[in-house]
């Protein structure tokens, strides 16, 4: 496991700067944006629409990835449903017949009701998978509890199922399984990708079990689920600034930062609006060379995405230790940018600099342990997780770079 984590030390070492170009179209780019959740379900667990469902909204919507993270289990293997006898589920049987037909849809009627059985990846995605266009990364949400916290823990481009596994703490559950993916990953040769999710879900883990924790990169720190208090409360912190008081750890401790995601979550598929899990919350926009699972983790493992809910960034650049922030612009819309980090003397982050219009620069220095940047819309977010929340995004942290 030394061997698992000392890789991706030296893979935060070796990447001396972060380029984030604003994509082209051009045969010789040698790189693209993609969009992409990170966190979805299906009836394959709590889900509540079929897999092939799920991939063509995402798909229809404009998304180039999406990792399906049932939980504990993979879309492999027989596996039929009960389908509830709800009008929603039972009208959503008769688009998913009417969608792909008898062929393809197969069913059966018993005593306890209608039943159907749940196609496996292995089948279904050939029906959306299109190269440098649409992509499904096989995906599973470790998910166990301690104390009835609830522990998860999503593992991107996994090979074979990871069974949850226990321990006496918190922070022993969450090491448990991190190591497990990560042993995965150095015994396959493949890239895995592992993120804790939803850290304020019932508040289930802490600053310090974090701040314990080896070889976790990644974070949920935008979860679009109605239940996983972001925002934090009068007695908790918000998962935004769980962040910056983990990082500040961090970089003290010598460890690599801790980057941020915003995912989705999604169960419901029927009904959308306040109270429901739905897809397009929020998502992550990642500069990689190919569509590619591999590269998609390569380019998430240096840093190279963003994430957000709604505002699209035209262009980031961190060169000679200046970030650069440009929006892509909606008529009528303001946005403000800010500069969060922290000194080495600081014990919290503060905002360095905030800037009102679409492009600002800030220069890092050396007395900065690191800066990231929120960019934050006047325009309130269509279907938010919480009422009132407004369009956001939010840069990787970066550090002051010796040439």
């Amino acid at each position: 496991m030394k061997k698992n984590i000392t890789s991706i030390f030296l893979l935060i070492l070796i990447v001396t700067d972060i380029l984030l170009l604003s994509g082209c179209d051009k045969p010789d780019c040698s790189s693209q944006w993609y969009k992409g959740n990170l966190h979805t379900h299906s009836y394959w667990s709590d889900g509540d629409d079929y897999p092939e469902m799920v991939m063509d909204w995402y798909k229809s919507h404009g998304y180039h990835f999406v990792a399906l993270s049932d939980h504990n289990i993979l879309a492999e293997g027989e596996k039929w449903k009960l389908i509830p006898e709800a009008e929603k589920h039972q009208l959503g049987f008769e688009e998913y017949l009417a969608k792909y037909g008898p062929d393809w849809v197969e069913s059966r009627i018993d005593s306890s009701g209608l039943h159907v059985r749940l196609k496996t990846l292995a089948e279904y995605r050939r029906l959306f998978e299109e190269a440098d266009n649409f992509l499904i990364i096989p995906a599973e949400e470790i998910s166990t509890s301690f104390e009835k916290k609830p522990l998860h823990l999503n593992a991107i481009n996994v090979q074979r199922l990871i069974r949850s596994r226990p321990g006496n703490s918190v922070v022993e559950i969450l090491q448990n399984n991190i190591d497990a993916v990560l042993a995965q990953r150095d015994s396959t040769g493949v890239p895995i990708l592992p993120h804790i999710n939803h850290p304020n879900y019932h508040y289930a883990i802490s600053v310090d079990d974090f701040i314990q924790l080896r070889g976790e990169r990644f974070f949920e720190v935008y979860n679009g689920h109605p239940s996983v208090n972001n925002f934090g409360d009068s007695l908790h912190i918000s998962t935004e600034e769980m962040w910056d008081a983990i990082n500040i750890a961090y970089v003290r401790n010598g460890q690599p930062l801790l980057f941020g995601l915003a995912t989705d979550d999604s169960h419901h598929y029927h009904k959308f609006g306040h109270g429901h899990v739905n897809p397009g919350r929020g998502w992550v926009m990642v500069n990689a060379a190919s569509l590619s699972a591999s590269d998609l983790i390569l380019a998430f493992e240096a840093g190279q995405f963003y994430s957000s809910t709604g505002i699209i960034l035209a262009a980031i650049d961190f060169q000679n230790n200046n970030l650069i922030v440009e929006v892509q612009t909606e008529p009528g819309i303001e946005y403000s940018i800010q500069f969060i980090g922290a000194t080495k003397d600081d014990q919290a982050t503060s905002v360095l600099q905030s800037t009102t219009g679409t492009t600002a620069r800030f220069k890092v220095d050396t007395d900065l342990l690191f800066v990231r940047a929120k960019i934050t819309s006047s325009k309130i977010k269509a279907n938010p997780h919480q009422l009132g929340e407004y369009e956001m995004a939010w840069t990787q942290p970066v550090v002051f770079k010796t040439f």
